[in-house]
């Protein structure tokens, strides 16, 4: 292969294109991947928009790849990767490990995070160039379209519970059961809570049950979300996926004691809830970003291990703009991932 072929957007909010570029070699601590599948997620947006800074055009998005090594850089057979392995990343796409954080080994919050996309040329393409800090092996019952988007949203609603203060046997409440918290479901009913799932219409109650969840709150019902959270004894933690901040609020009060609302769904609106809300009962409220490579590798074995996919529409990568747009408009089905064979 002499040339590959990307979908680049050129101009902030343009359409996807397909061009051809030369394929890069991989520089000391770099491997290229080629690329088998990778998930569109809703940030993706963010880069299309030059919704956040440093945005370079013509710009390649996509943090949810999944693949196999074709070339080593230098140094990289060293930290134990061979051509041919199976290999996915994520949002976290490396760190700099010299930040303070790094030095913390909190790599996740890392000062100058390389995002896939950002940082660097993303997985919208047939090959991609990422450091090695970045692989997560892929283990053998993943299929590539099930590993990409595990590299996203499967880590944040994994880690976001497993670093929860739930136990098993606790309460947990997911609320939204679309592109996360359908995943979110599944790993809070493996882990061994009693798992609510709140979305919005009577029409989800039977996909929330067969996904596992043992009880289901319609947020459009007469009863408040909070309401129903109480009449069920309180969640200790509830896992907000939904990007609505009027339906994160809308949980505080559900919480039990010392409960924890973990908020993964992104909102450019404020979050509605007063210091009395939190100081009365010892509440808290937690931001929770992605995760690690090795928290990806985690996830994609905890995966595995349960049975646990992601439910995925996949579209050739020649029809990104297409595959783009719905995921945008709601229309998809809750991953679209692009394929390259």
């Amino acid at each position: 292969m002499t040339t590959y072929r990307v979908a680049q957007v050129t101009a902030v909010g343009g359409p996807f294109e397909i061009t051809e570029r030369e394929v890069p070699r991989p520089g000391p601590g770099h491997v290229r991947i080629a690329v088998e599948a990778c998930g569109i997620c809703h940030s993706d947006s963010y880069f299309v928009n030059a919704g956040l800074p440093g945005v370079r055009f013509p710009v390649v998005p996509g943090h949810e790849i999944a693949g196999s090594i074709e070339e080593l850089g230098e140094g990289t057979e060293d930290r134990g990767w061979r051509v041919g392995d199976r290999v996915a990343v994520g949002w976290f796409g490396g760190s700099c490990g010299y930040c303070e954080p790094c030095r913390q080994g909190d790599f996740i919050v890392c000062e100058n995070l390389k995002v896939p996309g950002w940082a660097y040329d993303g997985g919208f393409a047939e090959a991609v160039i990422a450091p090695a800090d970045a692989l997560a092996r892929i283990p053998d019952a993943l299929t590539a379209s099930d590993a990409g988007p595990m590299a996203c949203a499967g880590v944040t609603t994994f880690n976001g519970l497993r670093r929860s203060s739930a136990q098993p046997g606790d309460r947990v409440a997911v609320l939204g059961i679309g592109g996360l918290g359908h995943l979110g479901v599944q790993y809070a009913v493996a882990m061994g809570f009693e798992t609510v799932a709140i979305a919005r219409g009577a029409g989800k109650a039977d996909f929330a049950k067969q996904l596992g969840a043992h009880h289901y709150i319609d947020s459009t019902g007469d009863t408040a979300v909070a309401d129903a959270l109480r009449s069920l004894g309180g969640a200790k933690v509830v896992l907000a996926t939904a990007g609505s901040s009027d339906a994160i609020t809308a949980t505080m009060d559900g919480l039990s004691h010392r409960g924890e609302l973990v908020v993964i769904g992104v909102a450019p609106e404020p979050l509605g809830i007063s210091p009395l809300q939190l100081l009365m009962s010892g509440k808290v409220v937690r931001g929770h970003p992605s995760g690690t490579a090795q928290d990806v590798q985690d996830t994609m074995a905890f995966s595995a291990l349960h049975g646990i996919r992601p439910t995925v529409e996949t579209v050739p990568l020649d029809q990104a703009d297409e595959a783009y747009q719905k995921m945008l408009s709601g229309t998809a089905r809750f991953r679209m991932v692009l394929t390259t064979r």
